[in-house]
């Protein structure tokens, strides 16, 4: 009987927030880790996975190495490459792993411009390799079962939603990457995209949007999607913390109402990166096509000057702060 072939896997942004997740789904699908990618060499978690990868600070070194490895036959090339690096430059480790032959399996946001996903649609046209987004949340059990309540009513109902999501961070945000708008994307992007996917995937595409407040620390707006309303409010200012949050000491508060009712979805992220791999290597993993409708907003929501605001669309956090 023949045994299907393990597959080899590179990193890259080994030492970043995400990347064990990526190193524990890698593990966990059979796959192998021969080489991981990071400025930093702060990277000493990548024993917790295996002693034999190979570490480079320097994308030339790397970039070397990996072309090393497409020409000693396919049992030794990087079949994908995971990505973990800072939002700005993913467009561009995408493209590294399409010329060398591999997949791409990225963290969000895909890229920052949606104009870039043009390009990446071609050099998988041209390249026959394929560029997965990770999408978790449309694999947690709670959010499927919602969608398929969602689909099942009739339609031209209009469900009144509210997202909140607040993440403390503190000064070292402001000063790495993640707190310029250049690079990360803004709020927006960084942290937001995730709720934004998921909205759409189960409401349907937006009709309208608008911005009501938009700072480096909080962004605050309403989005019609098809089948819902979304007022929504983004922060990573611990100052916006709800009283219950700060009583039981949580460092982040998140919430998101359906017609006055929460949905509750804290539990069931323990192996979300996993299945997400383990669809890839399926062949059923989110691509461009799916990631495409949420970059497409934050890039909006980015480069939206916000309007006045009215106040059935205000977000209740926003209007305590008005």
């Amino acid at each position: 009987m023949d045994h299907p072939q393990i597959k080899n896997f590179a990193l890259i942004g080994a030492g970043g927030y995400v990347a064990p997740k990526h190193m524990k789904a890698i593990r966990d699908v059979g796959g192998n880790l021969v080489s991981a990618l990071d400025p930093a060499d702060s990277v000493g978690i990548l024993d917790s996975y295996s002693y034999n990868v190979d570490f480079f600070t320097e994308f030339e070194r790397f970039d070397r190495h990996a072309e090393k490895l497409r020409r000693l036959g396919d049992e030794k090339r990087i079949h994908y490459v995971s990505i973990c690096s800072p939002n700005y430059l993913h467009d561009a480790h995408i493209r590294f792993a399409l010329r060398i032959g591999a997949d791409a399996i990225c963290e969000k946001p895909l890229v920052l411009n949606p104009w870039n996903l043009d390009v990446l649609e071609e050099m998988e046209q041209e390249t026959g390799k394929k560029v997965y987004c990770i999408l978790q949340l449309r694999l947690h059990p709670t959010l499927i079962a919602l969608k398929q309540k969602i689909d099942a009513l009739p339609s031209g109902r209009k469900h009144t939603v509210d997202l909140s999501y607040i993440t403390s961070r503190g000064r070292w945000y402001f000063t790495s990457w993640k707190g310029n708008p250049e690079k990360s994307g803004g709020i927006a992007s960084n942290i937001g995209i995730h709720f934004f996917d998921m909205l759409m995937w189960i409401f349907g595409p937006a009709q309208h949007k608008e911005v009501h407040y938009s700072s480096p620390r909080r962004m605050a707006g309403y989005i019609e999607l098809e089948k819902a309303r979304v007022r929504w409010y983004l922060s990573v200012d611990s100052a916006d913390l709800p009283p219950s949050a700060i009583e039981q000491d949580k460092p982040a508060y998140r919430s998101i109402t359906i017609d006055g009712e929460e949905l509750e979805f804290s539990g069931g992220f323990t192996d979300l990166h996993t299945q997400s791999y383990q669809n890839i290597l399926d062949g059923n993993g989110f691509g461009i096509k799916e990631a495409k409708p949420s970059i497409n907003l934050v890039s909006e929501l980015r480069n939206a000057v916000p309007v006045p605001r009215e106040n059935g669309t205000v977000h209740p956090l926003l209007r305590k702060k008005m």
